[in-house]
């Protein structure tokens, strides 16, 4: 078998300072793009409207289409070009629609259409893929996101707090909030639409992530019973530096799949590769860098050991009282011991 990095003994707690504030910047970063530029972008799964993907004989100006659907009282629609530079979608998100024209998927689609034709002409482009979401199932769709969310975060909680000791579970939960904040920054930064497909990538981000800082922990665990007068410094360290082969493996080859999506497939799936390929380099960065330092400022504020100490040294006393001394030698005689014959 193939080991790479076989033997290492980085000092990774050492950086945590560095990991901390670079997070933190990039956190913050996020969430004052979040706050000046407006929210979050989300698509029309969870807004509502109607998305209309065109096919232009000649290249279309952008300007020119934006104001062409403008005059036509529809405002605000977003217009990207999607493959070819003949090729455009054009959302049209139901609460930026004027009232009188809010009538429906058909009504507004087949207005758009009528509004680009008089302006390019009939035989201009081409109408290839319509679809609308109602107001009221966005709603729905983006609270049932929201709970899945909660649910995916509460399940592994409770199970981190059945399997491990709860400083543990609270590192391994804090590490996983992490990854979906600075997830979300990279997603605000990036201005990626968030879709149905945006939220099951970080969906699948929350497992991943979490996956990682349990083998890292079960590690630690292991290594805390075989080693007992190790410090946790030394022992994070080096139950780490056990499983990196493991995690550079494990997340190079994960990459490489995410990778191919970003590069090769289609525009409808490259938002979930860019989430995960994102998500990976999180995972791996926050379970090796920001769980195993939480792990251990946690324990420097509630220390496991203060109370096992007393325990431990009273059942070591009374197993001293209670094991007679031992016998005091026989004093020799002097005689010399009859041969058996």
């Amino acid at each position: 078998m193939l080991r790479i990095l076989h033997d290492t003994t980085f000092d990774f707690i050492k950086w945590w300072r560095t990991a901390a504030i670079a997070t933190v910047l990039f956190i913050a970063l996020g969430l004052g793009s979040f706050f000046v530029t407006g929210g979050v972008n989300y698509s029309i799964e969870f807004t509502g409207g109607t998305l209309m993907q065109l096919e232009f004989a000649q290249a279309p100006e952008v300007a020119k289409i934006r104001s062409t659907l403008e005059a036509a009282g529809i405002a605000g629609a977003e217009i990207q070009q999607f493959g070819s530079p003949r090729e455009f979608t054009i959302r049209a998100q139901e609460r930026k629609l004027v009232e009188s024209q809010a009538a429906g998927a058909e009504g507004v689609s087949a207005q758009i259409e009528t509004a680009l034709k008089q302006a390019f002409g009939p035989q201009s482009f081409t109408r290839k893929r319509t679809e609308a979401v109602s107001p009221r199932v966005g709603g729905e769709l983006r609270r049932g996101a929201m709970i899945a969310m909660a649910i995916a975060s509460l399940v592994t909680l409770i199970y981190l707090a059945i399997r491990f000791d709860w400083r543990f579970g609270l590192a391994a939960v804090l590490s996983t909030l992490h990854d979906v904040l600075v997830t979300f920054a990279f997603i605000k930064l990036m201005h990626i639409e968030v879709s149905l497909t945006v939220v099951a990538a970080i969906l699948t981000l929350l497992g991943y992530s979490s996956n990682d800082t349990i083998i890292i922990f079960d590690r630690v665990r292991e290594n805390l019973k075989k080693a007992r007068k190790e410090s946790l410094y030394d022992t994070l360290n080096r139950s780490i530096n056990e499983t990196l082969p493991r995690s550079v493996m494990t997340h190079a080859t994960t990459l490489a799949a995410t990778v191919a999506l970003l590069l090769f497939a289609g525009e409808v799936i490259r938002p979930f590769a860019w989430v995960m390929a994102f998500g990976v380099f999180v995972a791996t960065f926050s379970s090796i860098y920001v769980a195993g330092a939480l792990l251990w400022w946690i324990e420097g504020r509630f220390p496991r050991e203060a109370g096992a100490k007393s325990v431990t040294g009273a059942s070591a006393a009374s197993r001293v009282a209670a094991t007679p001394p031992p016998a005091a030698p026989s004093r020799p005689s002097g005689k010399r011991p009859i041969p058996a014959r």
